[in-house]
Formats: structure tokens, sequence, C-alpha cells
């Protein structure tokens, strides 16, 4: 899998441990973000980042600041891009079954590395389950076209 992988200055350290397993497990890394320690806007990596996913250059992205809160904002606000703020495996597991996320948001204050690798392993490996959850999708996307998606009902 492809991922681009972005931050912003105090994500640096758990991105870059997030590199080397990420590579370590077989995936291609883009890293988006400047790791020279200099100041970093969260919106700048998460635009970076998400582009990448919302042109297919990337299957998806993985966003790391200091609460994840940041990005996920930033990065919900791309067409095409379904961001989540997981804090644990199970949200990690349920952001990728139940509403396809392709952007995954990180907290670097909060999380310690060892989580943040199970809290990625289990989302890159966890599979959209569709059924149900894709006519909810598709209400999104009706949203991002600034329409009502009450009256979808397929």
């Amino acid at each position: 899998m492809k991922i681009a992988l972005g931050c912003d200055h105090r994500g640096a350290l758990a991105t870059q441990a997030l590199i080397i397993h990420l590579k370590a497990d077989g995936h291609e890394v883009e890293l988006v973000s400047d790791m020279n320690g200099a100041m970093t806007d969260y919106p700048d990596s998460a635009y970076a980042a998400c582009s990448r996913v919302a042109r297919h250059d990337c299957d998806r992205a993985i966003l790391i600041c200091g609460t994840g809160i940041g990005m996920c904002i930033a990065a919900n606000k791309m067409d095409g891009i379904r961001a989540a703020l997981a804090q644990d495996e199970l949200s990690a597991q349920l952001s990728r079954t139940h509403n396809d996320a392709n952007a995954l948001c990180l907290s670097a204050d909060l999380l310690g590395h060892t989580l943040v690798k199970r809290i990625v392993d289990t989302w890159v490996r966890t599979p959209f389950d569709g059924g149900r959850h894709l006519r909810r999708l598709h209400k999104i996307e009706a949203i991002e076209r600034g329409e009502d998606p009450s009256g979808l009902r397929s």
C-alpha cells in the first residue's frame, strides 16, 4: 500500500518511527512534511497528504499532530477524504469497516509509539465492510456536493 504521511512539528518524532515501521511492513511511504524541526502548520501537512489520496497518487494518508484533532478537521474539509481520529485499535478498526476512512489522524502527545504502531497496523489491515455502510458513504458524498442526504435511500 502507498501511504502519504504528514505531520506538524509536534508529530515529527512519531512520524520518524512510523516511517521505519511502515516500510518494514512492506508499505511505500511518501513523506509530505518537512522534518527539519521548524514549526509546521498542521493544515499544510493535512492538505499535502490528503491531496495525494484525493488524486489517487496514494492509497491512504496518515496524519500526526499534537492531538490529531487539527489534522482531522483540516483533512475532512477536502472532497473525497474521510479522516478519522483514532486513539485505540477499536476506533481504527471501525473507521475502516464502517466508514472506509482513507485518512488516519493520530496524537503524538497522547499516544506512545507502541500504541501508534498497533493502531496503524489495525487500520492498514482492516478492509471496508460495504453493505449498509455503503449507503451511508453515499450520503456523506451528497453532503460534500451540498445536497441533503436524507433523500437518498439506496
